[in-house]
């Protein structure tokens, strides 16, 4: 049997995938990704080459694995948008494991979410399950790793969070704002991955920090280290949601969708099991306090350039 020794990583060029790729080239693995943006600024200096997604045509996708030994796969879109959906997602990830099983891919390291259901009223959530089951059912050797939020220099979520506390006089919080977070520093994500990469055991990891928050604590912390004193203001999701409409409209970007809200509001960002994370938010954020929230991070701006690398906050 041909022993293949090529990492591939969706999305080297983007955030989380770009991290595994680093570690995977440190321990002198040979690496490439599959992406969308093949022509996109990175930092690796040619060391890992850039083959396009072929998710319409199985056969390439195939032949662009091929010498593959471990797939690590990021690949997967925040929001439904008029350019990308749920739905397209989870068919394409489909696709791409099972152009895994036919290039002969040994293992597949897959990036979940925390709490994923099949029956979630969350398509989000919902389509995180299907993937799941579908990656189990090629009959590969498998470790799902579920994230709950992922925190690092090219970050969105707590980068934004920290730009609103930096750019308005008062912060909205959804409902009571008593729902858990566990965030985990996107480098220890990355270190769980290339470690799983290396095993042969099926499993399914919770892949959280060493901290848990309430979202209001959790702004109340960035709130303290950034140095600025902020009212938090209790709103029902509806007029919260709408709020988020108005400041993504200013930005040209989706800043939350209502799923996001509900997952928050649901717990769903929380598991009761060990941290396999070691990096602190709070350690991390006070390291970066100085540029920390200073710029506004658009998701839907790194999708249309698909050129520029992603800007360290």
């Amino acid at each position: 049997m041909t022993e293949y020794t090529t990492h591939a990583v969706t999305g080297a060029f983007g955030y989380s995938g770009k991290y595994i790729a680093r570690r995977l080239l440190a321990q002198g693995k040979q690496v490439v990704t599959l992406t969308n943006s093949v022509d996109r600024d990175n930092a690796f200096h040619g060391r890992v080459p850039a083959r396009p997604f072929h998710f319409d045509n199985p056969d390439q996708l195939a032949a662009s694995l091929h010498g593959v030994s471990v797939l690590y796969n990021t690949y997967w879109v925040r929001f439904n948008h008029k350019t990308f959906k749920h739905a397209d997602a989870v068919q394409n990830s489909i696709t791409l494991f099972q152009a895994a099983k036919a290039a002969g891919v040994r293992r597949i390291v897959h990036v979940s979410i925390t709490n994923p259901a099949l029956d979630s009223p969350l398509e989000y959530f919902r389509g995180k399950a299907v993937l799941e089951q579908a990656l189990i059912e090629t009959g590969l050797s498998y470790a799902i790793l579920r994230p709950t939020v992922l925190f690092g220099k090219e970050d969105i979520l707590i980068n934004n969070i920290a730009w609103l506390l930096r750019k308005f006089p008062v912060f909205g919080l959804f409902g009571d704002g008593q729902y858990r977070l566990q965030p985990i520093y996107v480098d220890d994500l990355a270190r769980l991955a290339v470690a799983q990469g290396d095993e042969t055991q099926d499993v399914i990891l919770n892949a959280i920090g060493p901290e848990t928050f309430t979202y209001r604590e959790l702004v109340q912390s960035l709130a303290q280290i950034l140095g600025v004193k902020r009212p938090l203001l209790s709103i029902p999701p509806t007029p919260g949601f709408i709020a988020g409409q108005v400041v993504g409209r200013l930005v040209d970007d989706v800043l939350i969708t209502r799923e996001e809200i509900e997952g928050l509001m649901a717990d769903l960002l929380y598991v009761d099991t060990p941290p396999t994370g070691a990096t602190r938010l709070t350690d991390w954020a006070r390291q970066q306090a100085a540029t920390l929230g200073r710029k506004y991070t658009s998701e839907l701006a790194r999708r249309r350039d698909r050129q520029a690398a992603y800007a360290s906050n």
